[in-house]
């Protein structure tokens, strides 16, 4: 894994403005630890030292750590590392397991669910705009599940089944991917596994694919939660890509993925001696809702395979799209480079808002991946009835075609519409995006200093106003100030958020940052389009001159 720039060795858990936490998972295995700068400059983490003392130093650095700490440094009495108790109780392999930091997302859900908004019975509860669930389409997906051709029961629905998943629903899968990732030629049930959800698929897949100390390349900011879904089994890394807001000549938006980078992520890896196995891409994109150019796919596919890397591609929002960018997914590509080391995922959370369903779809051809899946796939089945409902679910396309999508992305692109809209008036600057159904916005000019401790400050604030919404740190961002907030919800709990956020910026933060003010005001009054936008290129400082770039940055 990479880390920011420093002169010199880094402390453990030292973060900066440019660079970001430095990472390294508390569940590395193999050889040694040695902290310092790569080629890139920025720093970073590589194996050495013995066991215990890996243990610590990997703990400090990871960034996830100190969610064991109240504010102000108070230590968390739960869950505490190294306990006699635990020691006595647990394996090694079980030690490493519960000690595992937990990450932000959950920290911030566990605070919601013992605190949750009602408008009626709890006003003054958390209101959540923090968590990644579609909300908007609940009145139809209940009308088509409550359906009579949906109450059927047979006993070998209650018997064992296939760990593959059952065949019907394989098939039934198989005819939508075609249809809807548009693949060239009909996709084959064989080459499909269904467990319970894609956080099984992203653990078992891991697993099979990566040895203990292994990594995984992977751009940041992404999905958090991703960390622990590798590590859990496996003791697998996260070997980081970092992306910038900073707009470079060579390229044309904010958080730009290129191959460049993934060579010198690549590169640094192996200098720390981190064998890197795959390349994990999320398109759409989560948290930045960015959706990858069918040619920056094709790049990516070929660079995995010039050094015999599997992708795995999380498309879980494939159908949550809500403007006219064209999407491509994986499936629909003819020629892949390497077929066998090509593996995509799929799941009814996002794009059917059934996260309580938990079902995920793994599709690769390689036989030897499948055969190694399905023996992990007996841990994480799918309930037989679960599976006959959403056969018939995934069969009625007229349902699909004429009523839930077209609702659907006309909903979420109103949703987004409102919170984008409702940010802007209170100066909250907001990546341009196309899909998922969330926004990545920029409140750098309310921390007090440009680092993740300020950033913490900033989402306990947040968390006492009764607003819950996730930190960049949660994702593995490289700047201190991002966060994302998710506009699935009904449209009074959007201006409810809005309206405590607004009340607690204007009472509870310090004053911007020097400098700052006057740029993101202006960028706001802009009304051009984002395409009409004469860049500057003057030389300023890392400050300004992210804050002067803003209209590279899309406020709408």
């Amino acid at each position: 894994m990479q880390g920011p720039a420093a002169s010199g060795k880094p402390k453990a858990g030292q973060e900066t403005a440019r660079g970001g936490p430095h990472l390294r998972a508390p569940w590395a295995g193999a050889a040694t630890l040695r902290t310092g700068g790569g080629s890139s400059g920025r720093g970073g983490v590589s194996l050495s030292a013995s066991r215990p003392e890996r243990r610590r130093l990997c703990y400090s650095l990871h960034p996830l750590s100190r969610l064991r700490q109240g504010r102000g440094g108070r230590r968390m009495s739960s869950g505490s590392a190294c306990s006699e108790g635990r020691a006595a109780a647990l394996s090694a392999r079980g030690s490493r397991i519960a000690g595992g930091a937990r990450g932000l997302l959950d920290k911030g859900f566990d605070l919601y669910i013992a605190d949750p908004f009602d408008r009626d019975r709890n006003p003054r509860g958390i209101l959540n705009l923090g968590t990644s669930e579609n909300k908007l389409c609940y009145d139809l997906i209940q009308e088509r599940l409550t359906r009579p051709d949906m109450n059927y029961l047979q006993p070998h629905l209650l018997q064992y089944s296939d760990t593959q998943g059952i065949e019907s629903f394989r098939e039934e899968i198989a005819k939508f991917l075609t249809e809807y990732a548009k693949a060239p030629k009909a996709l084959n049930p064989e080459h499909i596994v269904i467990m319970s959800g894609c956080c099984a698929v992203f653990a078992t897949l891991s697993t099979v694919l990566c040895d203990p100390g292994d990594g995984y390349l992977i751009p940041t900011p992404y999905y958090g939660g991703i960390n622990s879904k590798t590590w859990l089994y496996g003791g697998i890394q996260p070997v980081h890509v970092p992306l910038f807001s900073e707009v470079t000549d060579e390229e044309s938006h904010p958080f730009q993925l290129t191959v460049e980078k993934l060579e010198a992520a690549l590169q640094r890896a192996k200098e720390q001696g981190i064998r890197v196995r795959a390349l994990i891409l999320i398109n759409p994109h989560n948290p930045l809702g960015d959706i990858y150019p069918a040619q920056l796919l094709k790049e990516c596919l070929e660079f995995a395979h010039r050094y015999q890397l599997h992708v795995i591609i999380d498309e879980i929002y494939m159908l949550s799209v809500y403007d006219d960018t064209t999407f491509t997914s994986v499936l629909s590509l003819d020629c892949l480079p390497d077929p066998e080391r090509t593996h995509f995922m799929w799941g009814f959370s996002k794009d059917f808002g059934m996260c309580g369903i938990r079902v995920g779809v793994l599709y690769t051809r390689s036989h030897e991946i499948r055969k190694a899946v399905n023996k992990l796939a007996v841990f994480h089945g799918c309930p037989g009835p679960v599976q006959y409902v959403l056969t018939q679910f995934l069969s009625d396309r007229d349902w699909l075609d004429n009523v839930y999508f077209p609702t659907n992305k006309k909903r979420l692109r109103e949703a987004q519409n409102i919170l984008v809209d409702g940010l802007v008036k209170i100066g909250i600057p907001v990546l341009k995006s196309s899909g998922g159904l969330y926004v990545w916005a920029d409140f750098r000019k309310f921390l007090k200093s440009q680092t993740f401790e300020a950033e913490m400050e900033l989402w306990w604030k947040f968390l006492d106003e009764k607003l819950l919404i996730s930190p960049g740190k949660a994702f593995c961002c490289y700047e201190p100030g991002w966060f994302r907030m998710v506009f699935s919800d009904s449209v009074d709990k959007i201006y409810l958020g809005i309206q405590r956020l607004e009340q607690m910026l204007q009472t509870k933060t310090a004053k911007p940052v020097a400098n700052k003010t006057s740029a993101v005001e202006d960028e706001l009054s802009n009304s051009e389009d984002e395409t009409s936008v004469n860049h500057s290129n003057t030389p300023l400082d890392e400050i300004s001159e992210a804050y002067s770039d803003m209209k590279k940055i899309v406020v709408y």
